[in-house]
């Protein structure tokens, strides 16, 4: 590439920022994706994000998106990632403010109003409830859910006080998830709702928010009895995001995911910010 740059934006939503570029007409052409996502996406040398959303052209939808978690790696989807490309899509009139796109998990659709977005969540799967494992000599008890993603959920009575980054990256990595790995929330009930901490897989760390994490915390809460739809849910970031979904349905019906986002800027990507 040349000074002129990648063009791009960046969004945040709940605490989860994303770099998002508009590839449609192939900008990203002799740039080599997973190397790419990496370092732009490195706070301390680059622009600094969570991941970053590529929109490619579609037959099927309105657009696909191309999604790399932060260290180059792809996902099947992102809750938060899902609302910040819907937007951007309707401001850059890519689709309109009712849209459909596409993702390795399915296609999605998406109801854009100002800077709230409500996103329609892939069907849960794989529920297990009350299982049990061992690390570093201690018995943990979890339930799990994939959201589009795996998440390993544990319900906790001060969330505050949990140990993130050592439990989350022993349980992230454990073999009871092998060989995908799993996302890992702690979950806190408190004033009918959820408050939610995440070790986010791909990032290798606790994000402020995660939205897949956040739809699985909030059915786990309502089978075992802690919660109600739609749920309320309190991120790291102090953001609140509600869960749509029907309780009465085996399948949980459709799963939405509801919450605000804001646009952090527009510029341009150098070579200098990922061939370092």
């Amino acid at each position: 590439m040349t000074r002129k740059g990648i063009p791009f934006s960046k969004l945040n939503g709940s605490g989860n920022d994303f770099l998002l570029v508009d590839n449609r007409h192939d900008v990203m052409r002799g740039v080599d994706r997973p190397s790419f996502v990496a370092k732009v996406c490195d706070r301390s040398r680059s622009i600094g994000a969570d991941g970053v959303i590529l929109i490619e052209p579609s037959r099927r939808a309105d657009f696909r998106w191309d999604f790399y978690n932060a260290d180059g790696s792809h996902a099947e989807m992102c809750g938060n990632g899902g609302r910040c490309v819907a937007r951007f899509a309707a401001a850059r009139r890519i689709a309109g403010r009712e849209m459909a796109f596409e993702t390795l998990a399915g296609i999605l659709h998406a109801s854009v109003r100002g800077r709230r977005v409500k996103l329609q969540m892939t069907r849960p799967r794989g529920l297990a409830v009350d299982r049990s494992l061992t690390l570093r000599g201690r018995k943990f008890s979890y339930s799990f859910l994939d959201t589009g993603v795996p998440h390993a959920v544990l319900f906790v009575s001060d969330v505050s006080r949990v140990d993130v980054a050592g439990i989350g990256r022993g349980i992230r990595r454990h073999k009871a998830f092998a060989p995908r790995g799993t996302n890992v929330n702690f979950v806190q009930p408190e004033d009918g709702g959820l408050r939610v901490r995440t070790y986010e897989r791909g990032v290798e760390g606790e994000t402020l928010a995660c939205g897949t994490g956040a739809v699985a915390g909030a059915i786990l809460a309502t089978v075992r009895g802690l919660a109600a739809p739609p749920v309320s849910v309190r991120t790291s970031g102090g953001e609140i995001l509600t869960v749509h979904f029907d309780p009465d349905r085996k399948d949980f019906g459709q799963v939405f995911l509801e919450g605000d986002t804001s646009w952090s800027c527009d510029g341009k990507i150098l070579e200098e910010a990922y061939r370092y």
